[in-house]
């Protein structure tokens, strides 16, 4: 394992582009598509991975989510559900690479639901209106971006779906900042600053997470990726 930073830093960045590509083989082979389970579509995508990269380890629970389903955050376990003709789909997977964790999440809308296609359109910019709150303080707090984050989703018309907007990341398995679970997230209850070393002296590397969802309508979206490279 390599703990220079700028290793480390190109390791992530590095993992993060192969999580990149993974997802656009995927969209590329189709996937996602109606008729499909939940469960056997993830299947696929875990064999697509070690395919195209050895990949075989993931860091967290691989999540493919459809239709209500996409409302659940990430601890709960809904069902397998079928994919439908008109759904929206989202994908979570944490793969290692070398031993460097990726984090990546997209969503992909099938059919013409202009609410749905919002939806989806909209995740990518809370993202980036989000890390652009991030660049703008070198102070900021978990607490102050996951406000901001929060009142991004409510201007563009929806709700977070989670308690958190993003957590730590790094080489597997990434580490507890002193075992307190609240500071290795971007959560209501973190005051520390996100820019900030690990008790190992390591630069802090975090994962920006986007869930926005409708309730009333039923459904949600998800985009996530790295904040702090």
């Amino acid at each position: 394992m390599a703990h220079d930073e700028p290793t480390r830093a190109a390791r992530l960045l590095d993992a993060q582009a192969k999580a990149e590509r993974l997802f656009a083989e995927m969209e590329e082979r189709g996937l996602v598509a109606p008729g499909e389970g939940e469960r056997a579509v993830s299947d696929r995508v875990r064999d697509l991975a070690n395919e195209l990269f050895g990949t075989t380890r993931h860091w967290h629970k691989r999540i493919v989510r459809s239709g209500p389903n996409t409302l659940k955050p990430y601890r709960e376990n809904p069902p397998d559900r079928v994919i439908g003709a008109d759904d929206i789909v989202f994908a979570d997977f944490g793969p290692i690479f070398e031993e460097y964790e990726a984090d990546f999440g997209r969503t992909f809308v099938l059919g013409d639901d202009p609410v749905k296609r919002r939806l989806r359109d909209d995740l990518a910019q809370v993202f980036a209106a989000g890390k652009r709150f991030f660049e703008a303080d070198p102070d900021i707090t978990g607490r102050q971006l996951y406000a901001e984050v929060e009142r991004l989703a409510a201007e563009a018309g929806w709700e977070l779906g989670g308690w958190h907007a993003g957590h730590l990341v790094g080489e597997f398995p990434h580490e507890k900042i002193d075992g307190a679970d609240t500071e290795s997230y971007i959560a209501p209850a973190n005051d520390m600053p996100l820019r900030r070393t690990d008790k190992a002296g390591r630069t802090c590397h975090w994962i920006l997470e986007i869930h926005l969802v409708d309730r009333q309508r039923e459904f949600g979206g998800f985009y996530e990726e790295l904040l702090t490279l």
